[in-house]
């Protein structure tokens, strides 16, 4: 078991390593670097060397990019030059906004995906499955960003029950005072996990079914719906908890469109925003801190099926 996690932890740091020297890599050999975007068109090719020279950018990539590790691992992400204010900050005041949309979608997706999944299993091939699915398939392939301008449509001009603009407080406390401005950005990020969801729980719940341990409750004269919940559902959600790591930066690039369609002020809006101003350091930032979520997301998923599935456990995770 603990070489299961030494051994993942291990291939974690790996991969952040990698995400980190692939986006920085990337951003700085973008046309004009830097440089450019922080004095803008008007400056001068002198104005530029100084700015490289006082910023270390005039150093070899490597020095750099090691530098850059030095500064993450003390908590020092850069200076935004378009904001005016040092990144650790705006995403001290971004991320849990960001946090509590992404888990708040999640909790709606898983909440309504099991049960829809586990009536498509018990259901097999009879119209309930046969509609949750037409459903879930029409879901998953509507663009999330006209999924969002739907619900705004419907719910905000025709029937006027809900605002069109997310939350705008500074504080989480604003953000949660205004709940009802919570709902569409909720539910049109949930729905970008739900179709997913729901097909994986009935995928599950329909191998878990077919097992002998099924067959044996049944000849035991369990009911069907303890047969069902205790055993089969309760097995199937092994590998929903390892979804749940994967779909992290699902849960950010959905995050980024709801945000920037509803206005909402997390880490989304401010990627784009970055985008658009060529704010290096945020964009940097930002990559790294969804890339740490995402692995580390990913390991406490492994971790935790290792702790709840035996087979895991006595293997050593070889399985």
């Amino acid at each position: 078991m603990w070489q299961y996690v030494l051994r993942r932890t291990g291939q974690a740091f790996v991969v952040i390593l990698l995400v980190t020297f692939i986006t920085f890599l990337l951003l700085h050999n973008l046309p004009g670097g830097a440089a450019r975007s922080a004095l803008g068109l008007a400056a001068t090719q002198a104005q530029i060397d100084a700015y490289n020279i006082q910023m270390g950018y005039d150093q070899p990539f490597l020095i750099q990019y090691v530098l850059y590790l030095g500064r993450l691992f003390t908590g020092d992400l850069g200076f935004s030059f378009q904001m005016n204010q040092p990144v650790v900050d705006l995403i001290v005041q971004r991320l849990p906004k960001t946090i509590l949309l992404s888990v708040l979608a999640a909790v709606v997706a898983l909440v309504i995906a099991i049960p829809l999944g586990v009536v498509q299993a018990t259901r097999r091939g009879r119209w309930p499955d046969y509609l949750v699915t037409s459903v879930a398939l029409l879901a998953y392939a509507t663009p999330l960003f006209f999924m969002g301008m739907m619900l705004i449509v419907l719910f905000s001009q025709m029937i006027p029950l809900l605002p069109a603009q997310a939350p705008q407080g500074f504080g989480m406390v604003d953000i949660l005072a205004d709940w009802q401005g919570l709902i569409l950005p909720v539910v049109t990020l949930a729905i970008v996990t739900l179709a997913a969801y729901t097909r994986y729980v009935r995928s599950t719940m329909i191998d878990n079914l077919q097992e002998n341990y099924i067959r044996t409750a049944r000849s035991k004269g369990m009911t069907e719906g303890r047969v069902v919940v205790r055993h089969a559902l309760r097995n199937s959600l092994f590998p929903v908890i390892s979804l749940l790591g994967m779909y992290i930066p699902a849960l950010f690039s959905g995050a980024l469109v709801v945000e920037q369609l509803f206005n909402y002020p997390g880490m989304g809006l401010m990627f784009w925003q970055a985008t658009q101003t060529r704010d290096f350091p945020i964009l940097l930032a930002t990559t790294t801190i969804v890339a740490i979520a995402t692995v580390a997301g990913s390991l406490l998923a492994d971790i935790a099926y290792a702790v709840a599935d035996p087979r895991v456990r006595l293997s050593g995770g070889s399985e």
